[in-house]
């Protein structure tokens, strides 16, 4: 095993989900935007990245979104909560990721146009929930490869599901192209996480 793969194991066997944090250690906008930009370079549909990031430090708000969230403790006592909101219109963002992959010399002109037209004859006739369903999956994977980068860099987080949806839309005057997926809180754990065990591999996995 090299260097790398013994590090990459190790932070993804040391990643535990945290309940209480320390509530006075505070992490700079700057390390988060450094994580998330990091965490972008995870895969998504078409690459039209449907993810945004609602970041919430300040403490009234951490305390009007802990009740949106069902009083749940780690969003009251975290350093930041990571809001990740999924974009069902990820269609209308094509020609200025294609173009900026164009100039980066990744792609050429010709499939840079065709990969437009391709997504503009097909994403907007999905039907609403198919999209939602996308920007679920594509969220899902900036979100764990966010937790991944958080651990190697010395953090902690828990992921919150259970919180109000149409609420924080509200609250946060989402666009109703914006859809709240998950919240992450982020900080320094006050507390060791609750140990937990998996399913064995010869229960989950099959092979043909």
């Amino acid at each position: 095993m090299t260097n790398i793969e013994q590090n990459i194991f190790n932070i993804i066997n040391e990643r535990h989900s945290i309940r209480e944090f320390d509530g006075n250690y505070k992490i700079h906008k700057d390390e988060i935007e450094e994580m998330i930009q990091i965490a972008a370079t995870a895969p998504s549909s078409s690459n039209l990245q449907p993810w945004r990031f609602l970041i919430i430090q300040d403490e009234n708000v951490k305390k009007e979104l802990q009740g949106i969230a069902y009083n749940q403790a780690p969003i009251g006592s975290c350093s930041a909560v990571i809001s990740v909101i999924g974009d069902t219109k990820m269609y209308k963002n094509v020609e200025k990721i294609y173009h900026s992959n164009f100039e980066a010399g990744h792609i050429d002109e010709v499939n840079t146009q065709r990969l437009i037209d391709s997504v503009m004859h097909s994403y907007p006739s999905f039907a609403s929930e198919a999209r939602a369903n996308i920007a679920s999956f594509d969220a899902g994977l900036i979100s764990m490869q966010f937790m991944l980068i958080a651990k190697a860099k010395g953090y902690d987080t828990v992921t919150i599901g259970g919180f109000n949806k149409q609420e924080f839309a509200e609250r946060f005057e989402l666009e109703d192209r914006y859809m709240p997926i998950v919240l992450i809180a982020l900080g320094k754990a006050a507390a060791p996480a609750f140990k937990t065990t998996r399913l064995p591999v010869e229960e989950i996995v099959d092979f043909i």
